[in-house]
């Protein structure tokens, strides 16, 4: 994004800030740019790593462009399931998309120099879609919850114009969610040199940089990340144990077999998303950035963006028939009401 628009989201976030009393938080060093260092700074990786990360990073847009497009161009895919899926793709894209350019330009030139509003930017989006992804596959396993146990019922209780309220909501409460972080993030002394041992800015490493008490700003963290992120994981966790339990009631075996599959791979990758974000940043900062947590950042800042299209997507038999159907890319509907 432009330097004009990171200026333009800092000082927003300085003024609801102060607004709303932060005023003991004022930047009192005055930082204007941050050094990110990346994520080695061994010169013989360096070069493996950047064709490593490349490859994900274009394995992902086109996976998830990929989706998007079948999706929205083949009348057969026009139900509220892949709705979802065209969202997450969006969401992947963009998600991936804010913290992979910076982690190649990192291992391709070195430490890159940031200005501290563009950082406050990278910080607040990247928050804002990884809050928004978490609603998001709650409202997916709630949908194939909605599919398997109650099929009689499933097209009163969702349909389109419901999908579209349910996107809406997922993206307004995630954009809503770290408004409250950003805004202390963005006004915090910091002490210690603004050299940043990540490939991106993230919340804790910010906080770890600065010089006052961090208890009640971690405290609150940990509070609103609580609100959105604890409930959206329980809730999902209950509608696949549901579905789950579902399927072991499926009399044809090779039935339950393929539903059982598809269901926990669906999971695994879920599991996999929720584990690391909460495990990376519910945790006092002091406790941040031991030797795993880059690894662990990496797999769901990258690898997940990756993994979700050929989870959700690429398996399905559906998706599997418009892909190698060319034909119905020739005729365009409307979404189903």
């Amino acid at each position: 994004m432009s330097k004009t628009f990171s200026v333009f989201l800092y000082n927003i976030f300085k003024k609801l800030a102060a607004t709303l009393g932060f005023k003991d938080f004022q930047n009192q060093t005055k930082v204007t740019e941050v050094i990110i260092l990346g994520i080695t700074d061994i010169q013989v990786l360096q070069t493996p790593l950047f064709s490593i990360f490349l490859i994900i990073y274009l394995l992902t847009l086109a996976a998830n462009l990929l989706i998007i497009t079948v999706v929205i161009s083949n009348p057969i895919l026009h139900n509220p399931m892949y709705f979802f899926i065209c969202n997450l793709s969006f969401l992947d894209i963009s998600y991936s998309s804010v913290i992979q350019p910076k982690l190649l330009s990192t291992l391709l030139a070195g430490p890159s120099v940031v200005s501290f509003p563009g950082c406050i930017e990278q910080l607040y989006v990247f928050m804002s879609l990884a809050c928004t992804e978490f609603v998001s596959l709650t409202a997916m396993s709630y949908d194939r919850y909605l599919a398997i146990c109650k099929p009689l019922h499933y097209a009163v209780l969702i349909n389109t114009r419901i999908c579209m309220l349910l996107v809406a909501i997922c993206w307004i409460v995630g954009f809503v969610d770290p408004l409250a972080h950003t805004m202390v993030i963005s006004q915090l002394p910091f002490c210690k040199p603004p050299v940043i041992n990540h490939f991106f800015c993230d919340l804790l490493v910010l906080l770890n940089l600065s010089c006052v008490d961090k208890v009640f700003i971690e405290i609150m963290t940990y509070v609103v990340g609580s609100v959105v992120a604890l409930p959206a994981f329980m809730l999902t966790l209950t509608s696949y144990v549901l579905i789950i339990s579902s399927i072991l009631k499926i009399h044809s075996t090779d039935g339950r077999q393929k539903a059982f599959s598809t269901c926990a791979s669906h999971l695994t990758v879920v599991i996999l998303f929720y584990g690391t974000v909460l495990a990376m940043h519910m945790r006092p900062s002091s406790d941040y950035l031991l030797p795993q947590d880059k690894p662990l950042s990496v797999l769901y800042t990258t690898i997940i963006p990756m993994l979700n299209p050929l989870i959700y997507s690429l398996r399905n038999k559906d998706v599997k028939k418009a892909l190698f159907w060319p034909s119905t890319f020739l005729d365009t509907k409307h979404w189903d009401h």
